[in-house]
């Protein structure tokens, strides 16, 4: 229940802090909800890195579909040579999930110490 919860509140609290804060205040968010929900140092990171894998990969799945993939299209021929916007999603998606995975088990340590 308490990894439910945490994958909940990661996704909750990062929309809410990147409306008006940087994208790395995942970091901040996955690192406070994995110091103050006690959990395994394994669960810790799963929740903070599928949180972020399912909110912005949705998310940037959303964005791109509205608009027919046009810039995924341009980005991803700039970045990663390919024309494939689904690869730039899942590209954007792992970055965001790595980031609060280790943020959370950086917390979870934290709270250990």
């Amino acid at each position: 229940m308490k990894f439910i919860i945490s994958i909940i509140l990661i996704a909750l609290l990062s929309v809410a802090a990147c409306l008006y804060l940087p994208w790395w205040s995942i970091a901040i968010v996955s690192f406070t909800v994995a110091s103050l929900i006690p959990q395994t140092p394994g669960k810790s990171f799963m929740a903070g890195f599928v949180a972020l894998l399912l909110l912005w990969g949705s998310l940037s799945w959303y964005i791109s579909q509205n608009n027919n993939h046009l810039l995924a299209h341009k980005v991803s021929m700039i970045i990663l040579k390919t024309d494939s916007p689904y690869l730039l999603i899942t590209a954007t998606a792992l970055i965001g999930a790595i980031v609060a995975g280790f943020a959370a088990l950086s917390g979870c340590y934290l709270r250990r110490s």
